[in-house]
């Protein structure tokens, strides 16, 4: 699924290339992604410009207000989807199930498995169903090491699923926890209410550093995700732990294992991390 970094190399993809230009046609090609597509949304999108596009842990949020009459779309891209700049004209294939048109360029959506979302709204974003419930921005200025000494100090549950909770921290995938948890020296077995002030500081630390690398590298490409030009990304390609069983531990040459928690797979080296 893409993640954080990679909804942000979405972002800064399409800005240069569709904000303050005006939609000339929307296309929908299914009635249905994860959720049901508004049967009226090229009506409402058509003909308005797009003044900005920002993103809430892993939503984009294009924002096509005009003075009084105010309108975003939400956009997700579920497990599989990504954004792709292409030129008007250009044949859609199998899985391109949204354009959105500009004069000289289109934004198309792709999402093999629809399990993305478009949904629109005229009210506030972050007061919408989707945004509403989402935990802090891992790379805004109010996260740091108390921040999350607070969150989790009364948790027992093990640290890397409680670092997943998109209620509680949002955009910090697998890849990414992993990561995290292996240049902070914690264990993701260890329970979240037993992990020190002063490690939750380098934890934080650690997050937002990594979230940080992977999106000056582009993101991690280990499945569908591409860049708005058709590109991948490759922070996976330097990953210390992730994907990485039986292999050396960068460090100290221990064997990385793994581990499976809550239905996902867990990287670690059991000797730098505990």
């Amino acid at each position: 699924m893409p993640e954080l970094p990679e909804v942000e190399v979405s972002r800064r993809g399409l800005q240069p290339f569709i904000e303050g230009k005006q939609v000339r046609e929307v296309v929908v090609r299914t009635p249905r992604l994860r959720h049901d597509i508004p049967a009226n949304l090229p009506r409402l999108i058509r003909g308005r410009t797009l003044t900005r596009i920002t993103r809430r842990g892993k939503y984009l949020v294009f924002d096509f207000g005009q003075g009084n009459d105010t309108g975003w779309l939400i956009l997700h891209l579920g497990m599989s989807g990504s954004l792709r700049l292409v030129a008007p004209g250009t044949p859609p294939q199998k899985h391109d199930h949204f354009d959105l048109v500009f004069a000289d360029t289109v934004m198309r959506l792709r999402d093999p498995r629809r399990f993305g979302t478009l949904a629109w709204t005229a009210e506030d974003p972050s007061k919408h169903p989707l945004l509403a419930v989402l935990g802090i921005e891992p790379l805004s200025p109010g996260f740091d090491g108390k921040w999350l000494h607070e969150a989790v100090k009364r948790r027992n549950a093990p640290i890397k699923p409680v670092l997943m909770d998109g209620h509680l921290l949002v955009g910090v995938g697998n890849i990414y926890a992993s990561e995290s948890l292996f240049q902070a020296g914690v264990s993701p077995l260890r329970a979240a209410g037993r992990i020190s002030r002063g490690r939750c500081d380098r934890l934080a630390n650690a997050i937002r550093t990594t979230l940080e690398a992977s999106i000056a590298a582009g993101g991690s490409s280990v499945r569908d995700y591409v860049h708005s030009d058709g590109g991948a990304g490759c922070f996976q390609l330097s990953c210390a732990v992730y994907d990485r069983t039986g292999a050396p531990c960068q460090v100290c040459g221990t064997p990385i294992r793994s581990v499976r928690q809550a239905g996902r797979s867990t990287y670690w080296c059991p000797h730098c991390q505990h």
